[in-house]
């Protein structure tokens, strides 16, 4: 296989449910397990393989550079992406990041603990002739709204309202995508991925990659509760 493509981390977002621990530290930055979140995902990127992981951050974005500043002691190259004097959008953050992310990559969210392997992730994207495909899980409603109807390797419906009953997945947190996905968004204002996404759904250019593996989050305290214990466990 070639060499994995590099990951963008969606790191910039406010952390409102846990005001008032994010008023003051990024949620990259809160500690499980004894470490920054940051450290533990840093090392779970390396494991896999990942060698380069572009930051977008914002909201007090230099406390992570500070602490993980180029990477190198945990083993990936870390670059940053700042989302600059206002909000872009979780998609405006991506296109932002374009310029330190090439052609393929990953995108993923920093405040996610997805400890599945990447590499056939991005295999099924390499064979899927789609210009980005998305991790899901099924959830059946267990730890999240489903918001995807998934079949036979497409994603057929993504966070329609009303949701229907034939949505049994989650988005997992995990996407592959060519850069010509952002061509039709070349526009500065502010842009949402999951607008991104719906507008692949409707272009049939969405595939999917199941998963079986349940995510981890550090969004809300049960989310950081849960990968703590998960995480202590593992050790």
């Amino acid at each position: 296989m070639k060499t994995m493509p590099p990951i963008v981390v969606l790191a910039g977002g406010l952390g409102t449910r846990l005001y008032p621990i994010t008023e003051t530290a990024p949620k990259a930055m809160l500690e499980v397990a004894s470490r920054p979140f940051i450290a533990h995902q840093l090392a779970l990127f390396a494991r896999h393989g990942i060698e380069k992981a572009i930051y977008c951050v914002g909201h007090l974005g230099e406390q992570i550079e500070s602490f993980v500043g180029d990477g190198s002691r945990f083993g990936v190259d870390v670059r940053y992406s700042y989302d600059g004097d206002r909000l872009r959008g979780t998609g405006g953050a991506v296109r932002n990041a374009l310029p330190l992310a090439g052609d393929e990559f990953l995108v993923t969210y920093g405040d996610s603990y997805l400890d599945i392997a990447y590499a056939p992730v991005v295999e099924a994207f390499r064979k899927s002739g789609t210009p980005a495909l998305m991790t899901v899980f099924r959830n059946d409603g267990q730890w999240d709204t489903s918001n995807v109807e998934y079949q036979n390797g497409k994603i057929i419906a993504y966070e329609k309202k009303p949701l229907t009953p034939r949505m049994q997945h989650i988005d997992y947190g995990l996407l592959v995508m060519h850069r010509e996905v952002f061509d039709a968004w070349e526009s500065e204002e502010p842009l949402d991925l999951s607008t991104v996404l719906g507008g692949l759904v409707e272009a049939e250019k969405l595939s999917g990659f199941e998963t079986t593996t349940r995510f981890y989050e550090i969004g809300s305290l049960d989310g950081i509760a849960d990968l703590d214990a998960h995480l202590n466990k593992m050790k």
